[in-house]
């Protein structure tokens, strides 16, 4: 895990990142159907475009177990590891943590093993998780200048309060909590920090109960989901501040901090509002000691004919653009927001953060479109735009189109056929497919992407 040179891929500031060598593979999250007798699998993708395998799977781990649902995951050490008074310069970017979000166990994956194949060099039982720290279902992973964050969203019994855990960067031993007082966060999703400004982030989604046998359209209708932020001093482990973003705004998600360890801003999406069934794109900032947020960009539903929509949300007729993920650049110029319902991967210039500049959109999928890719002009697809990853110099977008498995099949009722395409982006604005990039993943649904050597919503830097 540690050698006598520092490790090749963290590096100091965002500007290095961006001119490091390009990925040449990626590793995906694979999952099923839930109630699918066949266990989850990370695949190692080829992205090199001179090879003779490109856009192929060059190795398939599957795991021992079923029934883990694979979502997030990341790596065990970053460019935060160059912490200028806690610093960890010879770990090694080797070891993918790997959680199951339904069954709580959390595998350590060795991309760098002597066999050249991917294997497991450990597994956490969800017993000693829940023994040591009292959370479940686990979802995030960052790697900090300290330790391995990982974020859980509720407790065993399904309910709150969710929170953080923390790993020891060598021996991957829980050491337990990570907050001291977690002050009125019940709800937990997603997480990051501004490592320049001592600041952890949270956002909300809902305990377990409330997504696990899919979204209840009467919780969502009486506002029962999470829809505020939460901020935390880093070093004390407490809360300083909450953030309620409105009752309607159901669902906050993704947090993208800007890289730049010098500014204090970032951008939080929300899945759908109650109002208009829109999702809308949030700025939270630093103002004059105090941290707050305001919308920048709202996206509208599309009115659609009740009989094309799942029955989910066929009496709203209309379909709701339900954004999923989202991801900054790493010169935080260009921020992509993947819109899962209409089927749409959105690009804005948020070089002036607090008003971005809508610079392109592309159509796949959608719950009513349908919209081919370019390789297979006459082929419809389902699911859409989802878990999207930005390479370091900001050309490169690789993105998958499936959810949670149960919300899958409330949105997607004629359940999803997996696939996974690529993305040629100019920095200067504007994006296309790239035609020979489309990986076809039959009845498997892919999830979370990992590039190697880090992307832009893997590692935080201590310079500018």
């Amino acid at each position: 895990m540690t050698s006598m040179f520092p490790e090749p891929t963290f590096y100091p500031s965002p500007k290095i990142a961006m001119e490091s060598p390009r990925e040449t593979c990626a590793y995906v999250a694979v999952l099923h159907r839930y109630g699918d007798e066949r266990p989850d699998a990370i695949v190692k993708i080829d992205l090199d475009p001179n090879s003779g395998t490109y856009g192929t799977v060059l190795d398939r781990l599957d795991l021992p177990y079923v029934g883990d649902e694979l979502h997030h995951f990341g790596w065990n050490a970053c460019s935060s590891c160059l912490c200028p008074f806690a610093a960890h310069p010879h770990i090694e970017r080797r070891f993918l943590i790997v959680p199951g979000i339904r069954s709580s166990r959390l595998y350590i994956i060795d991309t760098k093993h002597p066999s050249g194949k991917l294997t497991v060099h450990q597994t956490i039982e969800p017993e000693e998780i829940e023994k040591k720290t009292g959370y479940s279902r686990l979802h995030t992973i960052h790697c900090g200048p300290n330790g391995i964050y990982v974020s859980a969203l509720g407790n065993p019994e399904g309910d709150g309060p969710g929170g953080i855990l923390y790993l020891d960067h060598n021996t991957f031993q829980v050491l337990g909590r990570w907050e001291l007082d977690k002050g009125p966060q019940y709800y937990s999703y997603d997480f990051w920090w501004h490592l320049g400004h001592d600041t952890l982030v949270t956002s909300e989604w809902g305990s377990p109960k409330m997504y696990e046998s899919g979204l209840i359209a009467e919780k969502i209708l009486n506002c029962e989901y999470g829809h505020r932020l939460h901020f935390f001093n880093l070093t004390t482990r407490k809360h300083i501040q909450e953030i309620d973003l409105g009752k309607e705004h159901q669902m906050v998600l993704e947090l993208r901090p800007a890289h730049d360890p010098a500014k204090a801003y970032g951008f939080a999406s929300v899945v759908i509002s109650t109002k208009d069934l829109s999702s809308s794109i949030w700025l939270w900032y630093l103002e004059d000691k105090t941290w707050k947020a305001k919308k920048v960009i709202e996206i509208p539903a599309q009115p659609s004919e009740s009989d094309l929509l799942p029955p989910f949300i066929a009496d709203f007729k209309a379909v709701p653009p339900l954004v999923s993920d989202i991801v900054l650049s790493v010169d935080d110029r260009l921020l992509y927001v993947s819109c899962w319902g209409t089927g749409e991967l959105l690009q804005y210039d948020v070089s002036d953060p607090f008003n971005p500049k809508h610079t392109a959109t592309l159509k796949i999928g959608g719950i009513v479109s349908r919209t081919p890719h370019p390789k297979h002009p006459e082929k419809a697809l389902n699911g859409g735009p989802q878990m999207v990853e930005c390479s370091r110099d900001g050309r490169h977008l690789y993105f998958t189109n499936s959810l949670y498995s149960t919300i899958d099949d409330q949105l997607y009722p004629d359940e999803i056929k997996g696939w996974m395409v690529k993305v040629n982006a100019d920095p200067e604005g504007g994006m296309e497919f790239d035609p020979d990039f489309f990986i076809d993943f039959g009845d498997e649904r892919p999830h979370q992407i990992r590039l190697e050597g880090g992307d832009a919503s893997t590692d935080s830097y201590w310079f500018s």
